[in-house]
């Protein structure tokens, strides 16, 4: 068969490849039979841990629901781009333990914030499920976070996205990447801190019209720092 007529995804690692159905199968099963049958994806998104729709399982599938075309595809994209190399360097079963290992210490970081959240306005971490609508009425100036709290989902890899991209850029500092909107390459070393530093200001600062967890991508992120340095990942050489 002549190469040039080789497919693009040819050359994707199992792992990735996988990883890219399941999400782009949940995606569309969202689309399509969660729009008539919202219930039995319910509970695949995750709840804070002390909501009443909180079930454990939700702390992984929650990485393979989007929120959007545009959210699925960059999450997509990005493991699309850098997935392949690092699975081709750490091997099949570390790179799927990274992926999923930072995924969930995104949650659980996002965790962590909400409870501190919860904690800064009732004195406690947790509401009982009975006494939820009162105490949102008793804290009436506060309302609006605690619904959003308790009674809001969040979606998508993108904590195990970030924790991609950070061990990425441990062990490929000087490869060079094209960056949309920037017409020059910039070393992985300089643009995956930036990519850090925003994440932190956007979910410091909380404004309104922002919906997106960072506190869970950064927590993807930490998660990603810690694995290459406790796993020692370094470079294969091949890139």
């Amino acid at each position: 068969m002549n190469g040039y007529n080789q497919s693009p995804f040819a050359n994707i690692t199992p792992v990735v490849k996988n990883l890219l159905i399941i999400n782009i199968l949940f995606f569309i099963g969202d689309i399509t039979i969660g729009k008539y049958i919202p219930q039995i994806i319910q509970f695949l998104p995750v709840y804070y841990f002390n909501s009443p729709f909180f079930r454990p399982w939700e702390i992984i599938t929650y990485m393979f629901m989007h929120g959007g075309f545009t959210h699925i595809f960059f999450n997509m994209f990005a493991l699309f781009s850098f997935g392949p190399i690092l699975e081709y360097s750490i091997g099949p079963k570390k790179f799927f333990n990274l992926f999923f290992l930072c995924g969930i210490g995104g949650i659980l970081c996002n965790f962590a914030v909400q409870a501190y959240e919860v904690h800064a306005i009732t004195g406690a971490f947790t509401i009982s499920h009975p006494e939820l609508q009162e105490t949102f009425d008793q804290y009436h100036g506060a309302s609006e976070k605690l619904t959003a709290i308790y009674y809001g989902q969040t979606v998508g890899a993108s904590g195990a996205i970030f924790g991609l991209l950070v061990a990425f850029g441990m062990m490929y500092p000087n490869l060079e990447l094209m960056i949309m909107f920037i017409p020059v390459p910039i070393k992985a070393k300089y643009i995956i801190p930036v990519y850090i530093v925003i994440e932190l200001f956007l979910g410091y600062q909380q404004y309104s019209w922002d919906n997106t967890a960072h506190f869970a991508h950064l927590g993807g992120a930490l998660l990603g720092f810690i694995l290459v340095k406790i796993w020692k990942l370094q470079n294969s050489g091949n890139y």
